[in-house]
């Protein structure tokens, strides 16, 4: 099993700077890179502070600069809001700028406040992500391509330049319903979920669905994986870790409101909602414990059959802190998944 680093910056404080923010996740970038991780997630979310990040590609590109080894996902980028025709070019030079590391994470969008800002309909979102999705496969795929669709209609056009690869990055769909998990995997497209809130059954119900996706798929479901995103944070101490979960609780009620609540933000500032669910399941769900339990969760997602665990570390945690959760996990747990995995490397911070 192998594991990524989520850089999802939460920003409760504008007066921080995003420049800072960016500087403290490629930090945790570069860290993650020495330290043996298989990659690192970027996620895209517009008008606010949880989970900000407007310009995934070109955060890509960043870490690519400073790093040598990673991976370097994105998790996902929201095709509904983007001109294919512009978007499958900048694909493409990211691929070539990351030299080949990329992977295109690709999804619809599910936050409500910022889709509709964009005046996209919640909707229409599943319609324009599958024209969208089309689009630009056709376009890193083949030249002069034209288009009669709902959403796009054009001459004969070619992107320029052409893919390293034919088809270019490899692709993983976001997806939560086992259904379309399944039809994902189904298609020949790598996968990342979460059961969010959902039990542990719920998830054996998602893994179960790639599994069979993967398997119909024949020779091109071969290699596919399947990735599960977690809030994550290693701890030294009992204390540290009661810290944590309430610090993560805070940070999933600033998450649930655009997700799935009001959408009420001030300024930019999402503001956090009471949670329907208790901090107990809180502490249940997350991969936040000491050495021992972090083991233990892990090694049950292992056997269910998950290839990559995506930790996001970042739900308001002093920045210092949060590089060493990072290595003390590289150190102390991963060298107990090293099929697949380097292992991590001994790094003197």
């Amino acid at each position: 099993m192998k594991f990524s680093i989520q850089l999802s910056a939460d920003y409760p404080d504008k007066a921080y700077g995003g420049d800072r923010v960016y500087g403290d996740m490629l930090s945790q970038a570069t860290l993650a890179d020495r330290l043996g991780f298989d990659s690192v997630t970027i996620t895209e979310h517009h008008f606010m502070n949880c989970l900000m990040m407007p310009a995934p590609l070109q955060f890509a590109v960043k870490i690519a600069a400073h790093t040598e080894q990673l991976k370097i996902l994105t998790a996902i980028s929201i095709l509904p809001i983007r001109d294919m025709r512009i978007f499958a070019g900048e694909v493409v030079l990211a691929d070539i700028f990351t030299e080949g590391r990329l992977i295109l994470g690709v999804g619809r969008g599910n936050f409500r406040y910022e889709m509709e800002r964009l005046g996209i309909p919640m909707e229409e979102t599943r319609a324009r992500f599958d024209e969208s999705l089309a689009v630009l496969q056709a376009l890193l795929e083949r030249e002069e391509v034209s288009w009669d669709g709902d959403y796009y209609k054009f001459d004969p056009l070619t992107v320029m330049p052409r893919p390293i690869n034919p088809g270019g990055p490899p692709m993983m769909m976001a997806a939560v319903k086992p259904d379309a998990i399944y039809h994902c995997a189904r298609q020949g497209y790598h996968v990342q979920t979460t059961p969010l809130a959902g039990s542990k059954s719920y998830l054996q119900e998602q893994v179960d669905a790639f599994n069979r996706g993967k398997e119909e798929a024949g020779d091109v479901g071969e290699d596919l994986t399947l990735t599960l995103l977690r809030v994550g944070f290693m701890c030294h101490s009992e204390m540290e870790k009661r810290e944590r979960i309430q610090m993560a609780h805070a940070f999933l009620g600033r998450f649930d409101n655009v997700h799935e609540g009001a959408g009420i933000v001030d300024n930019g500032m999402v503001r956090a909602l009471p949670r329907r669910q208790p901090i107990d399941q809180v502490a249940k769900n997350a991969l936040i414990g000491m050495k021992q339990e972090m083991i233990d969760k892990l090694s049950a997602f292992d056997e269910m059959g998950i290839d990559r665990i995506i930790l996001n570390v970042n739900f308001g945690c002093d920045p210092h802190e949060t590089l060493d959760s990072i290595q003390y996990f590289a150190e102390e747990v991963m060298p107990h998944f090293e099929d697949g995995n380097l292992g991590a490397r001994k790094i003197v911070a």
